[in-house]
Parts: structure tokens; sequence; C-alpha cells
């Protein structure tokens, strides 16, 4: 410490780290009460930027900054679960110093090993930034909900994906269409398979789930869905029968055991997550006694996430914070995961040739499985060689449906395999149009 106050150094100054910059310049910012930036890391020094670096002491290498004997806490906003980022944040805590990061992926394939490091050494191993960028949806979960039992946390946690199905109901168009506009507006990376593939979701479940539920964080056993083929027929065909199309991140408890799995599921239009529109990121906590509790805000960008980070260096500075996942590491389970045998109702939208006997022919492959349709839709044919048809079931196993499925696909027909995708309950509704 340099006169009472905590010496930061910042590694990697983009768009997160340019904000934090950005506070620390801001004399009325309360980080200036309890710390000092005194070191920053990038790989290009003349870069131009819209905040002055020249104040700081500069490393080109971000490892060699958090060797620095003389810097308090390193903030890693570099990302990537490996590499400088990894070796940085490693190096920073064998030596006793803090750690903030926003770096998702890092935390959820790595947490354990770096909270072992965090509590050996006697540091403070500080995420709130990794999820839900504004949204304090860490600090609820190890603060605020400590002494309940959560059940489940479910959440929309990829704002581009957010962004991309709501502009795909919104403008009727196409997914590869709203794609490409989202990454010329630089909400979609040039490669945007982390985002639209669901990992970063996933990543941000790990972390969440091992909070929630005390245990090792284990992305390893993520079930992963993307939005890669959720189609413009789809989200017009769902909204028709009363739903809309989400990517929902999802970690529940089933008979003591961990249960996690990131895919688009159709929500009722009024599900909680429901009307979470453009690149907002919403969070559903079920948890005994206080029951169901929900956070919604902005889940990226240089303000929000640059607000945890400072969040986080303040809660260090004032004594604050704890173990990093809660709990110290010993007292986190080796919870087994479930694989369970998935119950619930599903939506299926199979493309066929307008033929007499195909509805028929249809039922009977769902018969054969014991699974009863709850809705049904047939679109006009319009001229079209194929035409959609699209079913809700009753509550069913998913092993039978896809059974079905495989057999619906073989019909001469069929002309792709059909699309399916789980319904989210929420409450008891039963929607208008349910037939029994």
């Amino acid at each position: 410490m340099a006169g009472g106050k905590l010496r930061v150094g910042i590694a990697g100054i983009g768009t997160v780290g340019g904000g934090l910059v950005k506070l620390f310049a801001d004399e009325k910012s309360r980080l200036n009460e309890k710390m000092e930036l005194v070191a920053v890391s990038a790989r290009n020094r003349s870069r131009t930027r819209s905040f002055d670096i020249s104040p700081y002491k500069w490393f080109d290498d971000p490892v060699e900054l958090a060797r620095q004997p003389d810097i308090d806490v390193v903030v890693e906003l570099i990302g990537g679960s490996d590499g400088p980022a990894k070796r940085a944040v490693e190096i920073a805590l064998a030596r006793g110093a803090h750690v903030v990061t926003a770096n998702k992926a890092l935390i959820a394939v790595h947490g354990a090993e770096l909270a072992g490091l965090s509590e050996e050494h006697g540091a403070k191993l500080m995420f709130e930034a990794a999820v839900g960028g504004g949204v304090p949806m860490i600090k609820a979960l190890k603060e605020s909900l400590a002494g309940c039992r959560a059940q489940s946390v479910a959440g929309i946690l990829n704002g581009t994906c957010n962004y991309i199905l709501t502009e795909m109901e919104h403008a009727g168009r196409s997914f590869e269409d709203v794609l490409a506009d989202a990454q010329r507006l630089g909400y979609a990376e040039a490669d945007p398979t982390m985002d639209v593939g669901g990992f970063d979701a996933a990543h941000k479940l790990t972390i969440l789930s091992a909070i929630a539920f005390g245990a090792r964080p284990d992305f390893e056993h993520v079930r992963i869905e993307g939005i890669e083929g959720v189609t413009l027929t789809d989200i017009r065909l769902a909204s028709k029968l009363g739903y809309r199309i989400k990517l929902i991140a999802k970690g529940e408890l089933i008979d003591g055991k961990v249960s996690m799995h990131v895919r688009p599921a159709l929500l009722s239009f009024d599900h909680p997550l429901a009307a979470i529109a453009g690149s907002l990121n919403a969070l559903v906590v079920d948890a005994e006694p206080v029951g169901q509790l929900t956070f919604i805000g902005r889940g990226a960008g240089e303000g929000p996430t640059a607000s945890s980070v400072a969040s986080d260096l303040l809660d260090i500075a004032e004594g604050r914070g704890g173990p990093a996942f809660g709990r110290p590491l010993a007292q986190l389970a080796d919870a087994p995961r479930a694989t369970p045998a998935e119950r619930g109702r599903f939506y299926m939208r199979v493309l066929v040739e307008d033929k007499p006997g195909v509805v028929a022919a249809l039922s009977d492959r769902l018969a054969h499985e014991n699974i009863s349709i709850e809705s049904f839709l047939q679109m006009p044919a319009y001229g079209e060689p194929a035409v959609p048809i699209v079913l809700t079931t009753q509550t069913c196993t998913r092993a039978a449906l896809d059974a079905a499925a495989r057999a619906i696909e073989s019909l001469d027909a069929v002309t792709e395999p059909p699309r399916v995708m789980p319904v989210e309950e929420h409450g008891s509704r039963r929607p208008p149009w349910s037939q029994r």
C-alpha cells in the first residue's frame, strides 16, 4: 500500500478496462478514496484510446505486471480460460495479491483451482463482473441469499443471443440476417460461436450453479445447445401457440444432484423471462424460504461491467468479499451431476410435403411412443413444396420423443429432421388453446 491506499494494476484495457481507467480518472469516484491505479497492460501501447494512460506504468506483458510486489490488486480483463490471463491470475494469487476478474471462462473452467490458491495465500478472488455485467447476480447469491436453500437458477445470460431472438421476432428477419447486422453493430463477434453456440451462457451458468448449490464449478457437465437452429418459422409458430423462444441457462437440484443445461426453449408469454428483450440479461432464482426472485439489467458493455469490477475493488478495500464461491473450497461438494431421464412438455416442428395422410402418420408415430398431443397447428401450403406442422406434447420423456422424432424423420413426406425444443413451465398456467 502507498499512503494507506491499495495499489491497483489492470491487465487488459479494452472496453471494460477502459471503463475502469475512466472511473479512476474521475476525481469524484469512490475508488480514489481507497485505492490508486498505478499500472496497466495491453497488447498495443500506441493504440488510440479515449482515455489517458500516461500517468500509469506500462507493461507489455500482463504476467510481468502480476509479478510486481508493489501491486496489491491485479484486475484481469484479458479474457480466455488459459494463456496469459490464467498465468497472470495464478502468479498474483500465489504472491498474496488480490485478484478481480471479469473472465467467466477462466472461473468456470479453473475456478476451484484458483479458489484454492486464493485461500492458501490469503488473497481475495472476486468475479462479480463475470456474470450479468452490471446486474449483481453473484453478490445476490453469495450474500443476500446465503441463508437460503436454492433449488434452481434460470436465466437469459447472453445478450447477443437475446438480441438476435428479439430482433427475429419483432422485425421478422432470419437468424443469418440479424446475426450479420449484430456483427456490423458490434453486438456479436466476427466469430460468434461462443455466444450463439451457448458456450458463454454455459460459463456463466457454471459459476452461478456453483455458488447457488454449494458445489465445485464443473463446466464439463453443462449440456449445451445454441440458437443456430432456431428459424423464423419456429418463432412465428411458437407465437401463434402462445410462446416466445429464448436461450435459457438453467441449473437445478434434482434429488440432491446438480443438473445444468443451456438451450433454446419455449416460454409462455407470462413467464418472468419471456418479456426480457434486446441485449438485457435476467436471472430467476427459486430458493427457500424467500421464494422466487428475479434480477434484470444490462449484461454487458463498458459502464455496467466496469461498475461491477469497481464494486469488487471497493469490497476488497473495505475488507468484504469472503471465499470466492461463498464458502471455503473444502466445503464445496463434489456434487454428483444429474443426467436425469428428462420429462416435460415439448415443441416439435416438422416440415412435410403437402400430401394426404401425413398428419395421421405423424400421430401414429407419436402414439407408438405413448406421447399425447396437447396442441396442433398446420399451416396452409400456399403453393410451397413443404409446409410446417407444429405441435406441443403433454408431459412425456425426452427419450420417447426422440424415438418418435427418428421415426417421423424416416417418413417419405418429411423433408428434414424434426425440430424439438422444451417448453419451460411456469406456475399452473395452461394456454387457452390447450387440447385435452
